[in-house]
């Protein structure tokens, strides 16, 4: 078996990614429609560098089983229970706009690494 069946394997939890993140030039940003991905969820505090060289606390570590934009966000949980968190906080742009959804995390750093003597297959992490 590789490495990425099993991570296929132990990512058995669901998060909600907003990709594709975009600036408006206004302050704000636009992201794709958000949608399912199998992931593996381990919380943890570390104190991590981003790439432009600045410190920040990362509350979270996932396993992903694709490659993530740096900058989009992640919520575990799925869009069954996002439209919950929308109908309860009267946020019905909350799939649109993740900076709405109090639970959805920026995705801060990514790191897809190759496997020893393998060029076609990857441990993909993102730090929120």
């Amino acid at each position: 078996m590789g490495i990425e069946q099993f991570i296929e394997k132990v990512c058995v939890q669901v998060a909600v990614y907003w990709g594709s993140p975009v600036t408006t030039g206004t302050g704000g940003k636009t992201f794709a429609y958000p949608v399912e991905i199998d992931c593996r969820w381990e919380n943890s505090d570390k104190i991590l560098r981003s790439a432009d060289g600045q410190q920040f606390v990362c509350s979270a570590q996932v396993l992903v089983t694709q490659d993530l934009d740096r900058g989009g966000f992640l919520m575990l949980g799925t869009l069954a229970e996002l439209d919950e968190i929308g109908r309860l906080h009267n946020r019905y742009d909350a799939k649109a706009n993740p900076l709405k959804v109090s639970n959805a995390y920026e995705i801060r750093q990514f790191d897809k690494t190759p496997m020893i003597k393998k060029t076609d297959q990857f441990v993909r992490r993102v730090f929120i």
